[in-house]
């Protein structure tokens, strides 16, 4: 029952918002009652974490799978992309920003979390682009990946990128282009603009 409660909980707080859904919500939609969802967690803030990590957890782990394939460092990116967006399919309510907002304490032990993974996948897809000669030789990884990581966080802030002139997937398209165009050599661009027409003819 709990990761009944957890799964629909993700799906709520992704498509409606955090701070818009409440526990009789959750219980109404479930068809259970209130004190069934406080057998498992005491509070909303204790379900908002669980949930916070699971869907990070699950992430992490679908990244993982991705990374292990040893694709093209370009390509691995896209594909990474893509996954992440298909979780995140209905991410309209700015979960992230929501969770500054209105839970800050698990926004900055999630956002620590998600910096570790981050940085870690971004360094190990650097050296081997810079191995491959697709990115440039003379990038400096430590600085790459840690701006790289600024930039995804600073595109989701919903006062910087309101959601209704932004649309969040388009945001990210743009920020992975500008990423790769600033580090890749002329082969490395060479893959990029294959991808980049892929995308505008489908």
């Amino acid at each position: 029952m709990k990761e009944k409660i957890t799964q629909k909980a993700a799906d709520m707080f992704l498509g409606i918002g955090v701070k818009s859904v409440t526990m009789d919500d959750i219980a109404n939609e479930m068809g259970i009652s209130k004190k069934t969802i406080y057998t498992h967690f005491n509070n909303k803030t204790e379900l908002v974490r669980h949930v916070t990590l699971s869907i990070f957890d699950h992430i992490c782990h679908g990244i993982d799978g991705i990374c292990s394939l040893d694709q093209n460092p370009i390509e691995e990116l896209y594909e990474i992309k893509k996954f992440v967006s298909l979780q995140l399919k209905n991410e309209n309510s700015s979960p992230q920003y929501q969770l500054q907002k209105y839970y800050p304490q698990i926004y900055e032990e999630f956002k620590l979390k998600h910096f570790e993974k981050m940085y870690d996948c971004t360094l190990k897809n650097l050296n081997r682009g810079v191995q491959m000669g697709l990115f440039r030789e003379n990038l400096d990884i430590d600085f790459v990946s840690r701006i790289y990581f600024i930039g995804l966080n600073g595109i989701k802030d919903d006062g910087l990128f309101p959601q209704e002139r932004y649309s969040k997937i388009h945001l990210v398209e743009e920020f992975l282009e500008y990423h790769l165009r600033g580090i890749v050599t002329p082969k490395g661009l060479q893959i990029l603009n294959q991808f980049i027409n892929t995308k505008t003819n489908d």
